[in-house]
């Protein structure tokens, strides 16, 4: 059997190997003409599967090693009856960790307390769940927005109105799905109208997908409203990303809040397994193989805020991804697209908090939170 996988699936030679011929392609250029003797197919987001892309080709099942689905024609997959999977939650613990050390960062730089927030945490799915939860833990007050769920009768919170997150909360978090249609479609869920919403030195950040925020209308309201802080790791247009709109937001990331390397792994993991099954095939490859030993975290400061911020900038140092993007402000389009991009295929490695042990002064309450994040003793 003969799979095509994109290349920024990790592992993804290795882990396939025993079901047949892996070949690895750039997710962004994949057409049709490469996949004509392909039954299986892996893709990432950026790889829009289709009529046009799989149209008298073999394929007989598709993968995408990642959360969000909008990038499948799911209708299609099913006419042709052709297999699919993704990889619900695979980076899910990743980007909520990314947010969590994203706000504390903000903390730190911008002189604002995190724990006077009041925290809106908009999609409470995989994500948003994660992250809601260690903002309780953190004892950082919270509401939460999902209309489909609490429509499901969903009783895991207390659901509030998108208004009342806008009107009452300083901190929102955006981790919804990108959808165009139903009852509550997010593409520009946050527009024009809606931004002129914000509360007065409001925190807005967005590691959903690009388009859940109108990035035309967001600079625009920058510049009207110098108070607000706005972190971006999602895009519209991706890669060729608003330059202008770079320049005037403070932490910017390109699309790599759910890039830790166990995210990366669970993902190649979780789309290996849903093949095996389909194909009836068996392969020993396993994530658990590739994990590092744990490290040790020495903080020496003991009290919070100081000990939070130094904990979860020594984890992981939000400020390297946002200079990377930021140095491609003043590029030709082309070339920053392009840069874009291989930030991603190239990202640093990064774990998780389990993969971190804490030496530290700090009083039992601190560091027993910091267990409750997901760290080590």
């Amino acid at each position: 059997m003969k799979i095509i996988a994109d290349e920024n699936i990790p592992f993804a030679r290795e882990a396939f190997s025993a079901l047949g011929e892996v070949s690895t392609l750039p997710g962004r250029t994949m057409q049709s003409a490469d996949l004509q003797d392909c039954e299986c197919l892996l893709v990432r987001s950026i790889t829009r599967v289709d009529a046009d892309l799989l149209k008298n080709t073999p394929v007989r099942f598709v993968a995408s090693a990642t959360i969000g689905t909008d990038h499948i024609d799911l209708d299609y997959l099913k006419e042709q009856d052709i297999g699919f999977a993704n990889a619900p939650g695979c980076n899910a613990e990743s980007a909520s960790e990314y947010i969590i050390n994203a706000l504390f960062a903000l903390a730190e730089k911008n002189g604002f307390d995190p724990f006077s927030l009041t925290a809106g945490v908009v999609g409470h799915g995989n994500v948003g769940s994660r992250v809601k939860k260690k903002l309780d833990t953190l004892g950082i007050n919270t509401l939460v927005n999902d209309p489909p769920l609490q429509e499901t009768g969903d009783d895991r919170v207390n659901y509030v109105s998108l208004q009342t997150i806008l009107h009452e909360c300083d901190f929102i978090t955006c981790h919804v799905p990108l959808t165009d249609h139903g009852g509550h479609p997010t593409r520009h869920l946050l527009n024009a109208e809606r931004l002129q919403e914000l509360q007065p030195d409001c925190i807005l950040f967005n590691a959903a997908r690009g388009p859940v925020i109108d990035n035309l209308a967001l600079l625009q309201f920058l510049s009207e409203r110098k108070d607000l802080t706005v972190f971006l790791d999602t895009w519209e247009g991706e890669p060729a990303i608003n330059r202008a709109l770079l320049e005037q937001v403070d932490l910017a990331t390109p699309h790599i809040a759910g890039y830790s390397f166990e995210g990366k792994l669970r993902g190649t993991q979780m789309i290996l397994d849903a093949a095996c099954r389909f194909f009836h095939a068996q392969s020993e490859w396993s994530l658990q193989h590739h994990l590092p030993p744990r490290q040790t975290l020495h903080i020496s400061h003991s009290e919070s805020p100081d000990f939070w911020q130094a904990l979860f900038r020594q984890h992981y140092d939000v400020w390297q991804d946002h200079q990377r993007l930021r140095a491609t402000a003043e590029l030709e389009t082309g070339e920053a697209a392009r840069l874009f991009d291989r930030f991603r295929k190239n990202y640093p490695l990064r774990y998780e908090y389990n993969r971190f042990s804490i030496d530290s002064k700090a009083d039992k309450d601190l560091s027993h939170v910091a267990v409750e994040l997901g760290f080590l003793n």
